[in-house]
């Protein structure tokens, strides 16, 4: 086995390798029609290989090495549906259909002419270089601009060049007399080994966009509650304190809110109904809070909202706007009549101030709007009383 051979097999091995890990991860991330397209595109792309020992060790010398072309055309065609779909850029599969075919047949045409002219050289090499320069275009154009995007485009690019500098090596380098010759020359090592590395490279870099975008999908499925569809305790603290820690400045306020007479909706009409006042208390603080604003089941029939940038005074009136929404809004499943309420407690924080003393003093708050009857919103006091005490005293 010369050196060439050899890197055809290690080149099949890994794509085949790709194929596999893409449709695996396809079962686990909310991109799998992307990841499908990418793994069938790996597959296709690793015939080349085949079709390129077939042209070296058999008489089917011309159709082998038009099918070599055509697979990795296909293959390239493949992953760059896989990277539009992925980034969400429309791509049209009847042009994509059509550029295949056209450059099939100009393959073809110049199978003939010499193999180490420029213009058998680049009119080979270019439709390659177009397919993963498309693919850069459309990493590029997605919102998402995160680190590993950046990459990714710039490793589409360099493909892109890749492919053209390929072309030229073949001209100064020799590319063969003939389709079958190629397999012997210093070129046609230099050629795949420089694919098999950008193979790994590529395929590296589509998986960890993929393995990164499943992690953040299951942080936020972690972080969600999914009755509400608001954040949970966990969420709610994790992302008040990251906006802290990155410099949001004060004054913030805090909201606590607590549906009253709960567990009596509960025995009286039945869990299903206590769920559906979730749902529906839920929908009502993501309807009217700020969009800056951070807002959270902790647990049970209790909710909270930090108002960054907000005074005391503005995070009351918000509180009374969202006691008056659930004290009008009807329920599903229960009687007609049947009206929810809530008790609100407000605490200022000013952003130095740690998060739980912030949530403490507004639990306090909303401890005396139960003890003065619920369905109310009370202030946090300068210096709150114990919650001990503001409980025993509601008893």
């Amino acid at each position: 086995m010369n050196g060439t051979n050899f890197f055809l097999a290690v080149n099949f091995i890994v794509t085949m390798s790709f194929c596999v890990v893409f449709l695996a991860v396809s079962t686990r991330s909310r991109s799998r029609i992307a990841a499908r397209w990418i793994a069938f595109g790996f597959a296709v792309a690793s015939l080349s290989t085949i079709f390129e020992l077939l042209v070296a060790h058999t008489e089917w010398v011309k159709l082998s090495a038009i099918l070599a072309f055509a697979s990795v055309l296909a293959g390239l065609l493949l992953l760059r549906i896989g990277v539009a779909r992925l980034y969400d850029d429309p791509v049209s599969l009847v042009r994509a259909g059509l550029f295949f075919v056209v450059c099939c047949v100009v393959d073809f045409l110049i199978y003939d002419r010499p193999r180490s002219t420029l213009l058998h050289a680049f009119t080979y090499q270019a439709p390659f270089a177009l397919c993963a320069l498309a693919s850069a275009i459309s990493v590029l154009r997605s919102r998402r601009k995160l680190a590993i995007d950046w990459a990714l485009a710039a490793l589409l690019v360099f493909t892109a060049v890749h492919f053209m500098v390929k072309a030229a090596l073949a001209v100064l380098v020799g590319a063969g007399s003939t389709a079958a010759d190629y397999i012997k020359t210093d070129y046609a090592i230099i050629s795949q080994s420089s694919t098999g590395v950008i193979v790994v490279m590529a395929g590296l870099m589509l998986l960890a966009v993929l393995v990164l975008e499943i992690m953040a999908d299951e942080r936020v499925n972690s972080e969600v509650d999914a009755l509400s569809l608001l954040l949970n305790r966990r969420g709610f603290e994790n992302r008040v304190s990251t906006l802290l820690r990155e410099g949001s400045r004060g004054p913030h306020a805090v909201i606590m809110c607590d549906l009253d007479h709960f567990k009596s909706i509960n025995d009286t009409y039945g869990h299903h109904c206590g769920d559906a006042v979730i749902q529906v208390v839920g929908q009502l603080l993501r309807a009217n809070v700020p969009s800056a604003a951070v807002v959270g089941r902790l647990g049970g029939e209790e909710f909270a909202t930090f108002l960054p940038r907000t005074s005391i005074d503005a995070a009351m009136l918000l509180a009374e706007t969202l006691r008056a929404a659930v004290a009008a809004e009807t329920v599903s499943d229960l009687p007609a009549g049947f009206r929810a309420s809530a008790s609100f407690g407000v605490a200022a924080f000013d952003g130095e101030a740690n998060l739980s003393t912030a949530m403490r003093n507004a639990d306090m708050a909303l401890y005396q709007a139960k003890g003065a009857g619920r369905n109310c919103v009370r202030r946090a006091s300068p210096t709150p009383p114990s919650l001990s005490i503001v409980a025993r005293d509601i008893k």
